[in-house]
């Protein structure tokens, strides 16, 4: 029962399926981010208690137990389980999910323990969500990268063979000009559009 990985044929080492961890993270961002607006919008800090109380026994059930087990990863293995598995090393992920699990603490003694309210629970939330954000939408997994850096045995099996440096990328995969620019121009009238009247009265004075 107690492991961090599961056994798969052809593969040295501990594994875990991609596309289970990535669904689980879509899941518990959009709780999360849900919880951090209510609070946010209403001031009404009951559905961030909820979510982080949840979320820091559902981060202690993957480090401490068995990530089969946690609420989030048996979700997310029912929605993708009709999807052909994408295998990854085990290892970086318990890393990545300490810096889960110790922000799961900070904000559980912040918000639950003591109601504290400020910046910090902002900053905390924040970092928390971009971390689920950047996991479950671009598959990149922030923690896994710093495991690659403060240890000598790399990483072989990474999501979308990001690991293999070696590796050129596909036509489909690179950018022409036009959809730089296009990205470019995007860029610019957003930035327009949200600081223009500040750039007029800074220049024109209107």
């Amino acid at each position: 029962m107690f492991a961090f990985g599961e056994r798969v044929e052809g593969y040295d080492g501990l594994m875990f399926n991609e596309r289970e961890v990535r669904a689980a993270a879509g899941i518990v961002f959009l709780f999360a981010f849900m919880a951090f607006m209510s609070g946010f919008l209403t001031g009404n800090n009951e559905p961030t208690k909820l979510m982080v109380s949840v979320f820091l026994f559902d981060f202690f059930i993957r480090i401490f137990i068995n990530p089969k087990y946690s609420p989030s990863m048996v979700l997310g293995r029912w929605v993708v389980n009709n999807q052909k598995p994408e295998y990854t090393d085990a290892a970086p992920k318990r890393w990545a999910w300490s810096f889960g699990f110790i922000l799961a603490a900070i904000m559980f003694y912040l918000v639950v323990l003591n109601e504290i309210r400020g910046p910090i629970n902002i900053l905390t939330c924040a970092l928390c969500l971009g971390l689920l954000f950047f996991e479950a939408v671009f598959g990149i997994c922030a923690g896994c990268k710093v495991y690659n850096l403060v240890h000598d045995k790399k990483v072989k099996h990474c999501p979308g063979e990001v690991c293999d440096l070696t590796r050129a990328r596909a036509p489909i995969q690179r950018l022409n000009l036009i959809q730089k620019s296009i990205f470019v121009l995007v860029i610019v009238a957003l930035f327009y559009l949200a600081f223009g009247g500040i750039i007029n009265f800074l220049i024109f004075g209107e």
